[in-house]
């Protein structure tokens, strides 16, 4: 079955592998608050990379990077400031907000784009 849902961990999956062969440690996956959800929290180095994952087969409407709106990114800080309110170990440690784009479908071929620092919390 090839339904979004599927396709969307497909490409978490690929994004947390590509992510461990870079020396990325994945802290937790889909991490849900009331306000918002966390694809991927990690630690690059000592910073903590809050990490958007958007899977899209096509580039049509600008790819899958240009999909994480400004809805979409204040419901990622929401959420990150959920998880640092909660995670003494995740307080006084620098944040970034990441994006990782898979173009194409996830079980054929496919590119990965991984944005560093995509967008700023205000």
């Amino acid at each position: 079955m090839n339904t979004a849902r599927s396709r969307g961990d497909a490409a978490e999956n690929l994004a947390a592998a590509y992510l461990t062969g870079r020396g990325v440690m994945i802290l937790a996956r889909n991490v849900r608050c009331r306000g918002g959800e966390i694809d991927l929290l990690c630690l690059d180095g000592a910073l903590l990379a809050v990490i958007e994952v958007r899977q899209r087969g096509r580039l049509d409407f600008g790819g899958a990077a240009a999909s994480v709106t400004p809805a979409k990114q204040r419901r990622i800080i929401r959420a990150a400031r959920h998880v640092l309110q909660r995670c003494a170990d995740c307080r006084g440690r620098f944040m970034r907000f990441d994006v990782i784009g898979v173009q194409g479908l996830p079980d054929g071929a496919h590119e990965i784009a991984w944005i560093k620092d995509a967008f700023r919390a205000t």
